[in-house]
C-alpha cells in the first residue's frame, strides 16, 4: 500500500521513551547481539533522509531494536520488514509501532530471525531498499549476505562502527581498504553518508558510528560474467580472488595466489591474462580487476 504523503507523523522515540520500554521488557543491550539503541530523533530523520527513499519503496532494517529507525521508516515508504532475533524486541515492535504510529502499523512485518539466514523466499515481498543499524560484531557478513540475497535492493544505507564505514568506503591504494571495500564494490557504488556521534545511543557505545550507502549497478559492470557462470558461482569465484589477495596482503599477488591458482607460476599467468601486474600487492588493484582475474580460465 502506497504510502499518502499527508499521513501522520510516528512519535518516534526518545531517550525517555527508550528506557521505559527497555525496562519494561527487561531488556538489556548486550554486546553479544551488538544492541546499541539510538534515541535521537534527529538522526533517525537524518538516516531516513540519506537513504532517499519514495513512498513507493519497500525497506528491510535488520536489528531494529526498540523501533526507533523502524518508526521513522514507516512515515516515508510503503512498507517496512523489520529483521530482529531478539524474540522479545520483535513481539514488542509491532505494538509500539501500533502505539506511536497508528495508522501505519498495517504496513510493518516483523520476521524473527538471524539476518545471517535470512532468504529472500523469507520476506513478504522484495525489498527496494536496505536501512538499518546494523549490530557492529556481525555488520559486514550481514550487509554482504544481504546484498547476495536481495538483487532487488536499489539503495542501501547502513550504520555501522565508524572503522568498519572507513573500510567500506576506502579506496583502492590505502592501508584500509582491503576485503570488505572490495566485496561491497562488487554490488554497486560505496560512499560514506556521514558520521554520527555515540550520545544518540543507548547504551553509549565505546567507538564512533558512520553511514555508508550503497548504490547497486544500474546494470551490473559484470552481468556477461554472471551470465555465463550463474551469479552465485560468480559471486563465490570472485571473493575467493579477494579472500586469497588479502589473506598475505603483504605479498605480490603472484604469490599471494599461489594457493588459489596452483602455483606461483600459475597465479602469474592468470595475472597476466588479466591485465594486472604480478608484482602489485591486493591493495593497490580495484573490484573490476579482482572480476577479470577470476573470469579469466584456469
Amino acid at each position: 500500500m502506497p504510502v499518502d504523503e499527508d499521513h501522520d507523523r510516528a512519535a518516534l522515540l526518545g531517550p525517555n521513551q527508550v528506557r521505559e520500554l527497555a525496562a519494561r521488557l527487561s531488556v538489556r543491550p548486550t554486546k553479544t547481539l551488538g544492541q546499541n539503541f539510538v534515541h535521537d530523533a534527529n538522526t533517525v530523520r537524518r538516516i531516513v533522509a540519506s537513504a532517499d527513499l519514495d513512498a513507493s519503496d519497500t525497506v528491510i532494517e535488520v536489528g531494529p531494536g526498540l523501533g526507533s529507525l523502524t518508526l521513522g521508516l514507516l512515515e516515508a515508504v510503503a512498507a517496512v520488514i523489520a529483521v530482529e532475533i531478539d524474540p522479545p524486541l520483535a513481539r514488542q515492535l509491532p505494538a509500539t509501532v501500533t502505539d506511536r504510529a497508528p495508522t501505519l502499523a498495517q504496513n510493518l512485518t516483523v520476521i524473527e530471525s538471524d539476518a545471517l539466514q535470512v532468504t529472500a523466499a523469507d520476506l513478504p515481498t522484495a525489498p527496494t531498499a536496505l536501512v538499518a543499524n546494523l549490530p557492529y560484531n556481525v555488520a559486514v557478513p550481514v550487509l554482504l549476505h544481504l546484498l547476495a540475497e536481495l538483487p532487488a535492493v536499489r539503495t542501501t544505507v547502513v550504520m555501522v562502527q565508524l572503522e568498519v564505514a572507513e573500510r567500506l568506503a576506502a579506496e583502492p591504494g590505502g592501508r584500509i581498504y582491503g576485503v570488505p571495500s572490495v566485496k561491497a564494490r562488487y554490488f554497486g557504488q560505496v560512499r560514506r553518508a556521514g558520521s554520527v556521534g555515540r550520545s544518540v545511543f543507548w547504551p553509549v557505545p565505546k567507538v564512533e558510528s558512520g553511514l555508508v550507502r550503497i548504490d547497486a549497478y544500474a546494470r551490473s559492470p559484470w552481468a556477461d560474467g554472471i551470465a555465463a557462470m550463474g551469479a552465485q558461482e560468480h559471486r563465490r569465484a570472485v571473493f575467493a580472488v579477494v579472500d586469497a589477495a588479502f589473506a598475505q596482503r603483504r605479498k605480490t599477488l603472484r604469490a599471494a595466489l599461489a594457493g588459489w591458482a596452483g602455483s606461483a607460476a600459475r597465479a602469474e599467468e592468470r595475472l597476466r591474462a588479466a591485465g594486472i601486474d604480478p608484482s602489485a600487492r591486493g591493495e593497490q588493484i580495484g573490484v573490476a580487476d579482482f572480476v577479470r582475474l577470476a573470469e579469466t580460465a584456469p
